[in-house]
C-alpha cells in the first residue's frame, strides 16, 4: 500500500476510486518490466498522464520520453515522422532527419491515439516492436532503435481488427499488458478532488480569488454524465471560475453554467494530468481551505444570532445565507454523501485557530510571501490578513524569509 502510495504522489495521478486504485496497482507492477503496453479509456480519461507515470517509474526514467500523437500527423508523412528520412527523399527533404523512433532511444515513445495509424504504417512498426528495425523513408539501410512502446487509443481495437482497419498482429503485439482508464461518470467520488486541483492550479496561476465549491455544486455536477471526461471537468471548472469572479460556486451557479454550454445536459443516473503536483499536498490544501472556509461562516452564523437577525433556534440549513450554509452538527466534521472527510477522533487536539493559521502560512509560501494575492485567495481583506499575521506572529518568519 505505501508503495501505491509513493507511485501516486510522485505521478500526481488524482483518485482514490477502486478504479483508480486498481490502475495504480498495474502501473507499479509493470513498470520495470520492459514490455509494450496498450492503454485504452474514453477520450479525456488522462491516457498521457498514465503513460508518464508507466515511464517516469520505469528503468528508463532517465531518457526520454517521446509522445506521439498519431491521429494529428497527415497520411502523407507520417512514416517520416516516426522513423525519419533521407536527404532528397520527397520534396522538401533538404536535411537528413531522424524520426521519433530515434529520438527515444534508450528511453519511451508513447503512440497516442493509435487506432488513427495507417494500414501501411502499421506494418513498419510491428517491425519496429518485433525487433526494434525501422529504415527512414528513402534509405535502404536498416537500422536499429531500443524503446518501450506504450500505445493509447479511446477506439475498439478489436472492432477495427475484424473490420480490416488494424492489423491483428499489430494489436496482439501492442496488447502485451493493457490497462484501462474507468470514464468519469464511473469514478465520482474523485470528482471533488479535481474540482479543488483544477480550481487552486487556475486561480492562482491567474490571480483570481477562489473561495471554494459549497457540497450542492458538486453534488449538481455528480448528475451530469461528463462524456468528455476530466478534460471537459476542467475547462467547466475554469469557465465557472472566470465567469462567478471569486464567488464561491453554488449549485444554482454550476446549473446555469450547464444550461449555457449545454442545451439539454445528459444526466447520470449512474452512482460512482499535467499536473505535476504533489496529490498528498493538495489534499491537505484542499483540507485546510474547507475547514478555513467553514470557520468564516460559523463566524457569520454568530454575528447573526448574537445581533437577532437570526433566530437562535436555526434550522441546519440557513436559506437566508449566501450559498446555502450548512451548519456542522459536531465541529472538526465534515461530511459529504456521508463520507466523513475528518475525523474528531483524527483531529486531536488542533484548534481551529492552529487550521486557520496553517491555511494563511501554506498560502503566504505559495505567494512568496505576496499579502495582496494571499488575501485575495484565503477571500479576505487585506486589513483581515494583516491583523491575522501578526496575531499568529507569523510577521518575522516572513520578514526573515525576505
Amino acid at each position: 500500500m505505501n508503495d501505491i502510495n509513493t507511485l501516486q504522489k510522485r505521478s500526481g495521478i488524482v483518485g482514490n476510486s477502486n478504479g483508480i486504485r486498481q490502475v495504480l496497482e498495474m502501473i507499479s507492477q509493470i513498470s520495470n518490466v520492459d514490455i509494450s503496453v496498450l492503454i485504452t479509456g474514453e477520450s479525456g480519461t488522462g491516457k498521457e498522464v498514465i503513460a508518464k507515470a508507466v515511464h517516469k517509474n520505469s528503468k528508463r526514467s532517465n531518457s526520454s520520453l517521446v509522445v506521439v500523437n498519431c491521429g494529428a500527423i497527415p497520411e502523407g508523412i507520417i512514416e517520416s515522422e516516426l522513423f525519419g528520412h533521407k536527404k532528397g527523399s520527397f520534396t522538401g527533404a533538404s536535411i537528413d532527419r531522424k524520426g521519433y523512433f530515434e529520438e527515444a532511444d534508450l528511453g519511451t515513445i508513447f503512440l497516442d491515439e493509435i487506432g488513427e495509424t495507417p494500414l501501411e504504417t502499421q506494418v513498419k512498426l510491428l517491425r519496429v516492436l518485433e525487433s526494434g528495425e525501422f529504415m527512414r523513408v528513402g534509405e535502404a539501410k536498416t537500422r536499429k532503435t531500443d524503446v518501450r512502446i506504450i500505445a493509447a487509443t479511446n477506439k475498439d481495437l478489436k472492432s477495427l481488427v475484424k473490420g480490416k482497419q488494424f492489423r491483428e498482429d499489430l494489436y496482439y503485439r501492442l496488447n502485451t499488458v493493457n490497462i484501462h482508464l474507468p470514464a468519469l461518470r464511473n469514478r465520482l467520488e474523485d470528482l471533488g478532488l479535481f474540482v479543488e486541483r483544477f480550481a487552486l492550479e487556475f486561480t492562482r496561476s491567474n490571480d483570481i480569488r477562489y473561495r471554494g465549491f459549497v457540497p450542492d455544486a458538486l453534488r449538481t455536477m455528480k448528475q451530469y454524465d461528463w462524456p468528455g471526461n476530466i478534460r471537459e471537468l476542467k475547462h467547466f471548472v475554469e469557465k465557472i471560475l472566470v465567469i462567478e469572479k471569486g464567488e464561491r460556486i453554488s449549485s444554482d451557479m454550476v446549473h446555469k453554467s450547464m444550461n449555457d454550454i449545454y442545451s439539454k445536459p445528459k444526466i447520470n443516473n449512474e452512482l460512482p494530468i499535467i499536473i505535476d503536483n504533489d496529490t498528498n499536498k493538495a489534499e491537505i490544501d484542499l483540507m485546510l481551505r474547507q475547514l478555513f472556509l467553514l470557520k468564516q461562516d460559523t463566524e457569520i452564523i454568530q454575528k447573526l444570532i448574537m445581533s437577532g437577525t437570526v433566530n437562535a433556534n436555526v434550522p441546519n440549513k440557513l436559506e437566508s445565507l449566501d450559498n446555502s450554509i450548512e451548519v456542522p452538527q459536531k465541529s472538526m466534521e465534515i461530511v459529504e454523501e456521508g463520507f466523513k472527510l475528518i475525523r474528531d477522533d483524527a483531529i486531536g487536539d488542533i484548534s481551529i485557530k492552529d487550521l486557520e493559521k496553517e491555511a494563511i502560512t501554506r498560502t503566504l509560501s505559495f505567494f512568496n510571501n505576496n499579502r495582496r494575492k494571499t488575501a485575495r485567495s484565503l477571500g479576505l481583506s487585506e486589513r483581515t490578513l494583516y491583523r491575522k499575521i501578526e496575531e499568529f506572529g507569523l510577521e518575522p518568519k516572513i520578514n526573515k524569509k525576505k
